[in-house]
């Protein structure tokens, strides 16, 4: 038995946190006494990442897009820690094929509906639509074991149907196939699991954390990765009343779908 059993501590798995705002959710996390996974493709960052978060933080090799290496992980989960109190689907890429000093407009122009290469629309789902929903079909057996678990999805604000409908939004031009509409698709699933769990004890949200400065967007953001990760820490450490099925922002509160 790990000491993680030993005291109880609760357990959160992290995706994509070895860097950005998944690195600061992982030591926002363990600041508030969670047992802390840290999920990442390369195991030697994630293990990098999980020195730097401290003792209660453990590296996992997770790639949210290959079946075997997520089902390795739940199966390492079971084994080591015996629990899985919150999931936060974390991982997330823009591109894949954007330039080097290329602008997000500049880019967004190249991905229209008209002219987006559908590899580079296949490639960025896998990893933000996918992957959330194949980690969430692999962890929910653990999950649901859980005295009251927590899944939170990271989206964005650039993903709402309903802004974008709007002709004043000031991020409209930019809205494509590409990363904003798998987090729309994001958006879709974190729904579509908080209605299938709505009758358990585990409740399930998405946050947004506004345009925050990562690798993501090239450190174009404007907040800061604290910013960024208050609003994922703060639905994961919601109580047994907190809400299921919503989209929230640190500042903005509830935005919409």
């Amino acid at each position: 038995m790990t000491k993680e059993n030993q005291n109880h501590k609760p357990v959160a798995l992290v995706t994509g946190a070895n860097q950005g705002i998944g690195l600061q959710i992982a030591k926002d996390l363990v600041k508030n006494g969670f047992t802390v996974l840290v999920g990442s493709r390369n195991f030697e960052r994630g293990e990098k990442a999980a020195k730097e978060v401290g003792p209660d933080a453990h590296a996992i090799q997770l790639d949210v897009t290959d079946g075997a290496s997520i089902d390795a992980a739940a199966v390492r989960v079971r084994n080591e820690f015996g629990r899985l109190d919150v999931l936060i689907n974390n991982a997330a890429i823009s591109n894949t094929t954007k330039k080097p000093g290329q602008s997000i407009v500049e880019y967004s122009k190249l991905v229209r509906p008209s002219n987006v290469s559908l590899a580079e629309v296949r490639a960025v789902w896998e990893t933000n639509v996918f992957g959330p929903l194949a980690v969430y079909q692999a962890m929910l057996p653990l999950l649901l074991e859980a005295p009251a678990a927590r899944i939170v999805n990271v989206s964005s604000g650039v993903g709402s149907l309903t802004r974008n409908s709007d002709p004043a939004y000031v991020q409209r031009q930019n809205f494509g196939p590409v990363y904003p509409a798998s987090k729309t698709a994001l958006n879709a699933m974190t729904l579509a699991m908080a209605i299938e769990l709505e009758a358990t004890n585990i409740k399930v949200n998405a946050v947004s954390p506004g345009f925050t400065k990562t690798n993501l967007n090239a450190y174009a953001g404007t907040d800061t990765v604290e910013e960024g990760a208050a609003e994922a820490v703060r639905v994961a450490m919601l109580g047994p009343e907190g809400p299921n099925g919503t989209f929230t922002h640190a500042t903005l509160g509830t935005l919409p779908w």
